[in-house]
């Protein structure tokens, strides 16, 4: 086998690790092993940044990795909040937020490739944001649960800004999908 099938086929590697760091996740998560889970969702991380960087510099971007990689973001983090949140550590109506909005999306992509068809979706700059603060949420939860630093004002500002942008998010993709309706690409 030469180098180049093994370099196109490990983002998705990659990703499928990811997912597979998931259950690895929560079972530490569970245990109140916050260091060791704060290595885990570390990794987890780096991997998310390496696998969308090999594929775009060694054009190994493929249709399945544009599916997976996504999805093993939403499997870590989702997994991440739920385990939060039944600890304690997060509210619970935070996780719901999120989880509704989510599932707002998913709902709305489902639809508009009923309607549309093929839909290739990008996320909003806003969504982007999001997502970066719920991760710097986490990674703050479990750097002071580790007492690590002491952080809380910080948390604090944190959730809410992911609040705030779970929020800005949520109408952003309605305004585009429902209120002035999307192209024929989905693209918001």
């Amino acid at each position: 086998m030469s180098r180049m099938p093994l370099l196109h086929q490990l983002p998705n590697l990659l990703t499928l690790l990811r997912i597979g760091a998931a259950p690895v996740l929560i079972l530490f998560l569970y245990n109140g092993r916050y260091g060791a889970a704060l290595v885990v969702f570390v990794i987890a991380g780096i991997t998310d940044g390496l696998d969308g960087w090999i594929a775009k510099q060694f054009d190994a971007v493929t249709r399945l990795g544009s599916i997976l990689d996504p999805l093993a973001d939403k499997i870590l983090i989702v997994s991440t909040y739920v385990m939060l949140a039944l600890a304690g550590d997060i509210p619970f109506w935070l996780l719901l937020l999120i989880g509704f909005r989510d599932l707002g999306i998913i709902g709305g992509v489902l639809v508009l490739q009923w309607v549309h068809g093929d839909v290739h979706m990008q996320p909003s700059p806003v969504s982007k944001l999001n997502t970066f603060l719920q991760i710097s949420l986490v990674v703050l939860i479990m750097v002071e649960r580790v007492d690590l630093l002491s952080l809380t004002a910080l948390t604090e500002v944190v959730l809410w800004l992911v609040v705030a942008t779970t929020f800005a998010s949520a109408f952003h993709y309605v305004y585009f999908w429902v209120i002035r309706p999307a192209d024929a690409s989905g693209q918001p």
